[in-house]
This record gives C-alpha cells, structure tokens and sequence, in this order.
C-alpha cells in the first residue's frame, strides 16, 4: 500500500511541479507527517524532491526530472481525461482506482496536452441522467461487478416491474450494461438469457459456483437482442387530443418513451375544441398509461378503444385506492 502511495506522491509531484503538505495531505487521505516521511523514503531512493520551509513552501520536484513518455496529442489527452465513465466508475467501486490510474497517467502525458485537456474540463459537464427521472441507487453493483468478472454465479433478490414484493433468483451473470444512467445485469436465470434492472435488485449474494455462460456470447449483441425484444413486443400506436397549454410539456416527456424510429405525429386541431391531435407509438401499453395518467384532464385517449378502456378501470382503481368517490367516464 505504501508503494502505491509513494508513486502517487511522484505523480502529484510531476503533475505540479510542487504542492503544500497539507494539499498533499487530503489528496492522498493521510496525515502531514506521513506525507514528509514518504518524502525521505523518496529522497532516499534517489528522486529528487526537497522540502521548502515558509510562505509559499511546500514539498517539490526538481525543475526537469518528469519524462514525457506517453506521446498523447492534446486530443487523445482530452479524450482520455473527459471520459464519461467516471460517474459509473463510482457506482461499481472503482472510482479511488480510476483516480489512481488517471493520477499515473496524468504523470507521463505531455504538460501542453494536459492544460488542453484541462481547458475542456473546464467548460464540459457530462450528465448521462434523464430528463425527469432521478439518480437510481445501485448499491449492489461492485457484488455483481465482481460475480460478472470472476464468473460466478449469484443470489438476487429481485422485485420485477408491476411485482410489489421480491423473489429470490440464482443467476448466471454475462455482464452490465449502462443505458442513459442505468444500469442491467445481463445473465441467465434457469437456462434463460433475461435482464434484471439492477435499481430493483435488493439485495445480491456471490456464491462459490461457477457462472455458466456461453463461449461464443458476445454482451453487445446479447444486450441488443433482449433490448429489441422488449422494445417491440408490447409497442402501441395512440391518437390523443391534447390542450393548448399542455402541448409542449406534453411532446416532451412522451418523446422519451416512444418506440424506436418513432416520432410525435400533428394531425391537425380538433374541431369545436382548439385541442391537437396528435398520433404516437409507445415503447409499452404501461408506459402509455402511465403517461396519459399524468395529464388527466387535459390530455385524451381518442384511440386505441381497448387501451382507453384499460384506462379508465385503471384511473377507476387510483380513485378507489386514494379514497376517491367518483368514477371517470366511461369510454
């Protein structure tokens, strides 16, 4: 451990040239006083650092010992130092060693690179979360992190959607997928390639069994399968009747769930009403549901007849449920 700080003090050092032992400090989670012996330890071995007493003093390297040896171009600098995985870095247990290997490598790219690759930092954000929808817990990831690197099977406890209490699955896992700040696990349950939304994983248990998996299993094309078969197979085409003062709002939240290649389609305006009518194709009837629920009142389901039916027993439902005592429409 002490040999992983000491080159992470170096890297520090050449990065900046020099820094206070208090900055040193924090950035390496240590006291002051191991700082300046880790210092010793690199004199000792021959690296020539100096300690420097007063105002503006600190710990320092020698004008000229950092070798440029990595060749990265100011672009490839930015592109590896703005790469977006480092939210998800966090959420598998990885983000102290991605600060690690970003700190070793910080140390061997040029320093004109790494000032480009700072302005950008500068004026780049990326947020991977969707619009609407809040950061999703995934406390259980580094478990099915290490069960998915190490081939081992695992013990979920999982709530599928519509389900209200969890069931209990052993899994073969073949890996993760982050999609828009999400994250799957892709794996076999019983024989049966499925994806389990790691945010309804309650609780997950490495077991000493071996995964099994497919030799020739390619994840990208796996996950791309089990993704177009969602997507398809409960797709519905809606016509809807939307106030005014809702469209916009309206657009915007159902153009995150549309189906694939789908778009948000204007008929024209209703006659009499001054409301849009609108045609669109969801992802899945719920989605559909759930969406037109949101705008109860101001948004109506012209067709489907089936599904404006599953509609108001639904909204007949909520009221029931939350003590209401009237009864919507029928259709």
């Amino acid at each position: 451990m002490r040999a992983d700080r000491l080159l992470r003090l170096l890297h520090l050092l050449q990065r900046h040239g020099g820094l206070p032992a208090r900055r040193l400090a924090e950035l390496l989670e240590v006291s002051e006083r191991t700082v300046l012996r880790d210092m010793e330890a690199l004199s000792a071995a021959g690296v020539p650092v100096y300690l420097q007493r007063g105002r503006g003093g600190g710990c320092f390297l020698v004008e000229g010992y950092r070798t440029d040896v990595s060749g990265l171009s100011a672009a490839e600098a930015q592109a590896l130092f703005l790469w977006g995985g480092r939210d998800s870095a966090d959420q598998l247990g990885l983000g102290p060693a991605l600060a690690n290997a970003m700190a070793k490598l910080a140390a061997t790219v040029p320093a004109d690179a790494m000032d480009k690759a700072d302005e950008l930092g500068s004026v780049l954000v990326v947020d991977r979360r969707r619009w609407f929808a809040a950061a999703e817990e995934v406390p259980v990831l580094p478990v099915l992190r290490q069960a998915a690197t190490d081939g081992r099977r695992v013990r979920l406890r999982y709530t599928s959607a519509g389900r209200d209490a969890p069931a209990v699955r052993t899994v073969d896992p073949y890996g993760l997928v982050e999609n828009a700040g999400r994250w799957y696990l892709l794996g076999a349950h019983r024989g049966e390639p499925r994806m389990f939304r790691v945010s309804r994983i309650e609780s997950a248990e490495l077991l000493d069994e071996p995964a099994r998996r497919p030799a020739d299993l390619d994840l990208a094309a796996e996950w791309a399968r089990l993704r177009g078969r969602l997507e398809t197979g409960e797709a519905v085409t809606l016509e809807v009747a939307v106030e005014a003062e809702e469209l916009d709002l309206f657009r915007r939240l159902a153009s995150f769930q549309v189906a694939p290649d789908s778009v948000v389609e204007e008929l024209g305006v209703e006659p009499g009403t001054g409301r849009l009518l609108l045609r669109l194709t969801m992802r899945a009837r719920r989605q559909a549901i759930g969406l037109l629920l949101t705008f109860a009142g101001t948004v109506e389901l012209l067709a489907p007849a089936d599904l404006r039916a599953e509609l108001v027993e639904r909204a007949a439902a909520a009221l029931r449920a939350h003590g209401g005592t009237g009864s919507p429409r029928p259709g």
